[in-house]
């Protein structure tokens, strides 16, 4: 089944693939235009078959909730970016206060860090990409199977978690699995991709619990610390697919946002398209063969108190390959039964000069926030603020 907007909304199907630049109109918000966006989303909703679905039936033109205003791409033009090398690169295997000093020194200015030798095997590694490659691009009747909307699922196919609250849509698809600390049965993991994520669920699983014992030692605290706050007990896998697209420079594979979990462990190919937002300008965070990228997440920050930094981040589309990531989530499913602890600026943190600056919630209040507002280009963490 093919994307097929509502015809009584739109005169032609080539009008609908057009730019508005093709059609001589201004790039408008979508409140702005004559038509009716909320029967188009409907419409590729309801294909299961995501953005893939239209790379698949031969689309050469945008539809329009993909069409994005100039002004919301920041200078996407990449003479206006550059690669920064001093986004770090940390050995797991150095010196253990070497590392730290390091991972304190990303963690308080970049929000940004890569690690390598950090005990997961290259060909798990690999073996996750091409599974969730491959999960992607199997026949859509196969991939909808797993389409669903239902936040209760621990393993879900979609694209745009905020289809429906979002002013722009997002090139992307991602497979879901809520991996710990319940996991889905074996059985709600897709053929094409089921042994390969639980083996690399495993290995990313103690990755996150060094990583957390790193940064706990990083704010001057006990090395459980963080672990004794579960900071590191759930992750979710988030696997996204990201089709080569025909008009790259109307769209993005990712708004801007910030991550509202503990820390992200990222894995991407070798297609570079993350961006990190530092000192006022878009930077480019270019793959490492074998290293993984580590991002501080909100509510890290906020019981850190600000110290450590949730930073602002994108992706860009390829208009000529695919690009896969699996990005790693330390927090609980929405859903989870362990989803209800309070969480607050540590107390060992403050002091008469340091007051805390947010106030507690819990990360199943956070995430639902999240949810609720989308990838709207806020922060939303500004909303914890005292």
């Amino acid at each position: 089944m093919s994307y097929s907007p509502d015809p009584s909304n739109h005169p032609t199907k080539s009008h609908i693939f057009q730019t508005p630049q093709q059609r001589n109109l201004p790039i408008l918000s979508s409140m702005e235009e004559d038509y009716n966006r909320l029967k188009e989303l409907k419409a590729f909703d309801e294909t299961k078959a995501g953005v893939q679905g239209l790379v698949e039936s031969g689309l050469t033109k945008l539809p329009r909730i993909f069409l994005r205003p100039k002004d919301d791409f920041d200078h996407v033009d990449p003479s206006e970016t550059t690669t920064i090398p001093a986004i770090p690169v940390i050995d797991l295997t150095d010196a253990r206060a070497c590392a730290v000093e390091a991972v304190r020194d990303a963690s308080e200015t970049l929000g940004f860090f890569r690690v390598t030798e950090h005990g997961i095997p290259r060909e798990v590694l690999d073996g996750v990409l091409e599974g969730v490659r491959r999960f992607h691009e199997q026949p859509r009747e196969v991939r909808a199977e797993h389409y669903t909307r239902d936040p209760t699922r621990k393993v879900r196919y979609l694209s745009n978690f905020d289809l429906y609250q979002s002013r722009w849509t997002n090139w992307r698809d991602t497979l879901f699995c809520a991996m710990a600390p319940e996991p889905p049965s074996a059985d709600e993991l897709p053929v094409a991709c089921r042994d390969i994520l639980m083996e690399y669920s495993k290995h990313v699983g103690r990755l996150g619990n060094t990583l957390i014992e790193l940064l706990a030692e990083a704010l001057g605290l006990d090395s459980n610390h963080l672990i004794d706050l579960d900071c590191a007990k759930g992750h979710i896998l988030l696997s996204h697919y990201y089709p080569a697209c025909p008009e790259s420079d109307l769209t993005l594979g990712s708004t801007k946002h910030t991550d509202p979990d503990f820390l992200t462990v990222l894995l991407q190919d070798n297609i570079s398209a993350l961006q990190v937002y530092h000192q006022n300008r878009w930077v480019d965070v270019p793959p490492i063969p074998g290293a993984l990228v580590v991002n501080i997440g909100d509510l890290l920050q906020l019981i850190s108190n600000g110290k450590l930094k949730s930073v602002e981040h994108r992706v860009l589309v390829n208009p000529d390959c695919s690009r896969v990531s699996v990005a790693c989530f330390f927090t609980m499913h929405l859903h989870s039964s362990e989803n209800e602890r309070l969480y607050g600026p540590i107390k060992e943190l403050l002091s008469d000069e340091n007051p805390p600056i947010y106030r507690a919630t819990t990360a199943k209040e956070y995430q639902s926030y999240h949810l609720l507002k989308g990838l709207d280009g806020t922060f939303a963490l500004d909303r914890y603020r005292l």
